[in-house]
């Protein structure tokens, strides 16, 4: 999906809270979007809301105390519901007709983790693809039978609704939509911040088998893929990998999808369509030479994934990133 293209005032975020809360969740979208040392402080106005009036108490044992009603999801450009209750009780009558509202107006709402319930009762997923925690996906989709759910992946962009899956997908769904709004150096400085990764493809597997290298050999399959993003514009076949790594053919390819949740074709597509956007967004480098760069080999093949993976041409992802940028910088 290209850039969103904003004006000059700050987009506005609102982020709910409720009674019961886990406080990580709502910290994500907070950390992700609000303003930091170094960082434009203008880009987004980021409004914590809820239907409660009194101090909210959250499972840590502490309370929280949130100044602004449901009254702020009117005036957002974007509406977060960073999780829901654990049991996953309906959702109060008020908080399902604001995002019924805020949907309709056009803005855009995103369900992280068990948030994705209040948004699938207020009827916004319906016919939709979506996704939740692994361990409630199936109680999301025989509550919602109208809900395609997808409990494996990490985050499913639907344009105007998004969902990820649990707690720490909640982040690449952040970054991710940062990302699209603000493009990739904006995402990078954030995740560099947070000490996370700057982008994970939506389809990736919620769960990893094996996350972190366990073995020597698990090491050298981590150089490999390493070695692979600082030599993106270099072909690159699963036999030269694999024996790189000192794996078999079979075995590299079952540890990859272990390790990855992907194929070593999508992953190595993903990262080429993530190179070409940093260069059309922070270079003035033709599309030529950023097809090379990137490893797609010619323009042509480059236009044609960024049309397959993102609905638009190179050249209109460069202006209207720059259009965006621009717009940003003289809020």
């Amino acid at each position: 999906m290209a850039p969103t293209p904003t004006s000059s005032a700050a987009l506005r975020i609102a982020v709910i809270a409720f009674d019961g809360m886990t406080p990580f969740h709502l910290s994500v979208p907070c950390l992700v979007f609000g303003s930091s040392p170094g960082e434009p402080a203008a880009a987004f106005e980021v409004l914590v809301c809820a239907a409660e009036r009194a101090p909210l108490r959250t499972s840590a044992g502490f309370g929280l105390a949130v100044e602004r009603d449901l009254s702020a999801i009117d005036e957002a450009d974007i509406v977060i519901m960073p999780t829901w209750h654990e049991d996953c009780r309906p959702a109060p009558p008020g908080l399902l007709d604001a995002l019924r509202r805020a949907h309709g107006r056009g803005a855009r709402v995103v369900g992280l983790c068990l948030g994705a319930f209040p948004l699938a009762e207020a009827g916004l997923l319906d016919g939709r693809k979506a996704t939740t925690h692994w361990e409630q996906a199936a109680a999301l989709g025989g509550m919602y039978p109208k809900v395609e759910v997808d409990r494996d992946v990490l985050y499913v962009d639907e344009g105007q609704v998004l969902t990820s899956g649990g707690v720490a997908a909640g982040l690449d769904c952040c970054l991710y939509l940062l990302r699209e709004l603000r493009g990739a150096e904006a995402a990078n400085r954030v995740a560099r911040r947070l000490l996370v990764a700057p982008h994970r493809q939506g389809g990736q597997a919620q769960f990893i088998e094996h996350p972190l290298p366990s073995s020597q050999s698990e090491g050298r399959f981590a150089e490999v893929l390493d070695w692979v993003l600082r030599h993106l514009a270099q072909p690159h076949g699963i036999d030269a990998l694999a024996q790189r790594a000192a794996m078999s053919r079979r075995h590299f390819t079952r540890h990859f999808r272990q390790a990855t949740g992907t194929s070593f074709k999508q992953w190595l597509l993903s990262q080429r369509l993530a190179q070409a956007r940093r260069m059309l967004e922070s270079t003035d480098a033709s599309i030529e030479v950023v097809a090379e760069e990137a490893g797609f080999g010619s323009a042509l093949s480059l236009r044609q994934h960024f049309r397959a993976s993102l609905h638009t041409s190179p050249s209109d992802y460069r202006r209207q990133f720059r259009a965006a940028r621009d717009d940003a910088g003289a809020a």
